[in-house]
């Protein structure tokens, strides 16, 4: 799935054409969706999450567990080169944004209260944000 040859929308009429409009508002516009609304936050399917917009891969099932937040969530991305860690101090919190390195779109958040025994670390993921590649 991991497809760097992928043509990636520059203009926003791209992104609006190959994105719903759920996706645009979360990847393009550092939306979010409700807790326990996404296809994935419930999922246990065996496979490779990428990026919704571009195909990038992001996350591995082997590292997604059930946070009780609502929101799939993972102990680590599957290669630290593949996203971008910058700091959101919108809505009068202090997070980490996550964001695909490939496209730029916005994926989630990054917080430090995830399992101690891998690592500590929670990334919250927006459902729409990803595709999953399931393996049999």
């Amino acid at each position: 799935m991991n497809d760097n040859t992928q043509s990636i929308p520059q203009t926003d009429d791209e992104w609006k054409q190959k994105l719903t409009p759920e996706q645009y508002h979360i990847l393009r516009e550092k939306g979010t969706e409700a807790p326990f609304t996404g296809q994935y936050y419930n999922d246990h399917s065996k496979g490779m999450y990428a990026c919704a917009a571009c195909g990038q891969e992001l996350f591995s099932s082997d590292t997604k567990f059930d946070s009780g937040s609502g929101w799939p969530s993972f102990t680590d991305p599957v290669n630290r080169e593949n996203v971008i860690l910058e700091s959101d101090d919108t809505l009068g919190m202090s997070r980490t944004e996550v964001k695909c390195k490939r496209c730029g779109s916005h994926l989630g958040h990054v917080f430090d209260d995830g399992p101690a025994d891998k690592g500590g670390m929670r990334y919250c993921i927006n459902s729409c944000a990803l595709n999953l590649e399931k393996k049999e």
